[in-house]
């Protein structure tokens, strides 16, 4: 296994040990954090400003 794919592989296993302990609470708390950070107006505006930088440079090399 290449250890990249292999650094990746116990990251995901570490953050499931983790989650399963941490339990549905604390499941909760991140993905309302998460979600509250998502639905942020700054990063609203970030990931609007990100779309449209995409749209052109697809324009210009396409």
């Amino acid at each position: 296994m290449r250890p990249k794919t292999f650094f990746v592989f116990l990251i995901i296993v570490a953050a499931y040990i983790l989650g399963a302990r941490a339990g549905r609470e604390r499941y909760d708390q991140i993905v309302d954090s998460l979600t509250a950070f998502w639905n942020s107006p700054d990063v609203k505006k970030a990931r609007k400003n990100a779309k449209k930088q995409t749209a052109k440079a697809r324009k210009k090399y396409s």
